[in-house]
């Protein structure tokens, strides 16, 4: 039996982790690499996705406390150990200010918390104080300065979806960021790293040879434990779990893959696991979303309503990179946050047309997402969907009963228009069948690992495919047209074809909508 081990679960500090005996996953080489590739790097990260582990670090070893790296990589690569200052500011407390005073005085606030401020009364604004503090600190040592930024885009995020606001603070921002450049002499290192990604124009200015890493195949694993860190470093803690949860080590690595892998931050890179997610699996010894225990971003779902999102789309987009490798502050859809947020991440890439297939990373994302938009998007509340309808409607599929499961469902959407919120929000809506679409793929979304929404196939795209143990169901939803039309364009476009060969029974089920009864009105199903 694996013997027990502390997991970091909240803990960000480097030094801490390797003090008190915490797990730590090796990644001092890529840090290694990171702090020698060019002076000034920008990266962006999803939350929650081990940025400020990353950021103490680089702290770490640009203090030179070679002690906290004994044993690990980075040790085969550094002979030196130079001490450099270093300022490391986390602009996490600035999140939340309304108002571009409120923003200045807090950035002056974490100025002044640094050990090494001095209070000098010619310096007024945080840009200047910041400006002091570099000077100062390269008087005094003798040696550049290095200066890591956390959360940089913190201070911004809540008020992306109010362009009057948002400018005075980027204004705010801006004028925070010029000694950056203004004092590159006194500069060994400066890594600036946060959520999205806003312009050199409009934020770093003055930083105009800022190098941005976050698509680089180089790092796209410094943040996230790739397959390889799992089966090795973190197989004895696979191990302990499975034997907890009553399963074989290889059936719990095939769910926590399913779970918690599945991100690409480059075209071609390994895949990574979320690190906050699979840590606290292994403390709590259940697999859950722990990532969406705080909830869906407000600032996401704000702003995917502002551009009025089509969320169907969103199980598998092909785009080229300027799609979503873009500043935050020129979007003209919500797709760039999706994915810079985390909600999306890379599956593939053809070079012959530079095109990147973007889809939902995993199971818990693709679960807090649905939580979090079905209350928004329908105004029903996603606790009574699945209690009301997904775990009926999933009881009668495992009981190879599909005429009771469309039952299920004829029954629950009969009901729901009479819910206050679902009644206000198709009022809103442009059309009905647009409104029913969404709904439907927000509600079925929900069965999650079960069930795969607008899958791409040859003929085009079939509604849902839900992957029983031993059938599989292709079912194409229609509002309006015949529930017959509904299985006829199964059979034209072949959509049940990629199952045939996989040995489970292929149901196929033509379902029909009346946008008058605000319900199933009938349905057919065919064996494939």
């Amino acid at each position: 039996m694996a013997t027990e081990r502390r997991y970091p679960v909240g803990i960000q500090t480097f030094s801490e982790i390797i003090r008190e005996g915490y797990l730590y996953v090796d990644k001092t080489d890529l840090v290694w690499k990171l702090a020698h590739y060019s002076k000034f790097i920008f990266m962006s990260r999803p939350r929650r996705f081990g940025k400020s582990l990353l950021t103490s670090t680089l702290d770490s070893y640009f203090k030179g406390d070679r002690e906290l790296f004994e044993g690990l990589k980075i040790m085969s690569l550094e002979k030196e150990w130079t001490q450099y200052p270093v300022l490391h500011l986390d602009l996490s407390v600035a999140k939340g200010k309304s108002s571009p005073q409120e923003l200045q005085r807090s950035l002056i606030l974490i100025l002044k918390r640094m050990d090494c401020y001095e209070e000098a009364p010619n310096e007024v604004t945080p840009g200047e104080k910041l400006d002091g503090l570099i000077r100062r600190l390269y008087k005094k040592t003798g040696r550049q300065v290095a200066v890591i930024i956390d959360e940089y885009d913190a201070p911004l995020l809540d008020v992306l979806h109010s362009q009057e606001t948002l400018d005075a603070m980027r204004k705010v921002m801006q004028e925070f960021y010029v000694p950056l450049k203004a004092n590159e002499a006194y500069l060994k290192f400066c890594f600036i790293t946060g959520i999205t990604k806003f312009s050199q124009l409009s934020i770093f200015s003055t930083i105009n040879n800022l190098l941005n890493v976050s698509l680089d195949e180089t790092f796209a694993t410094i943040c996230g434990f790739t397959e390889k860190e799992l089966c090795t470093t973190l197989w004895p803690d696979i191990e302990r779990l499975a034997a907890a949860l009553k399963m074989t080590p290889e059936q719990m690595h095939d769910k926590l893959k399913l779970q918690y892998d599945g991100y690409h931050f480059a075209a071609g890179a390994p895949e990574v696991y979320n690190p906050f997610s699979l840590l606290n699996c292994f403390v709590r010894r259940k697999v859950s979303n722990y990532w969406f225990a705080s909830g869906t971003p407000t600032f996401l779902i704000k702003q995917m309503q502002h551009f009025h999102t089509d969320i169907t789309s969103l199980d598998s987009l092909d785009v080229p990179e300027s799609a979503f490798d873009q500043p935050t502050e020129n979007m003209k859809d919500a797709l760039p946050l999706l994915y810079q947020s985390g909600y999306l991440t890379i599956k593939d890439y053809d070079p012959d047309t530079e095109a990147y297939e973007l889809s939902i990373p995993n199971q818990e994302v693709r679960v807090g997402y649905i939580y979090g938009l079905l209350p928004t998007y329908t105004g029903l509340n996603s606790g009574d969907v699945q209690i009301g309808f997904a775990a009926k409607f999933w009881k009668a599929l495992k009981q190879n009963d599909i005429g009771l499961a469309m039952e299920h469902m004829q029954s629950y959407l009969a009901g729901i228009p009479y819910v206050e919120g679902f009644k206000q929000k198709l009022a809103e809506a442009t059309t009905k069948e647009g409104f029913y679409e969404y709904t439907f793929y927000l509600i079925f979304s929900m069965l999650n690992v079960y069930v795969r929404t607008q899958v791409k196939v040859a003929g085009g795209r079939t509604d849902m495919v839900i992957f029983m143990p031993d059938t599989i169901y292709v079912m194409e939803l229609k509002v309006g047209d015949s529930a017959r039309q509904a299985l006829d364009q199964i059979n034209a476009r072949g959509y049940a074809k990629p199952y045939l060969s996989d040995g489970r029974r292929v149901v196929k089920v033509g379902v029909r909508f009346d946008t008058d009864k605000h319900t199933v009105s009938e349905w057919e199903t065919e064996e494939a």
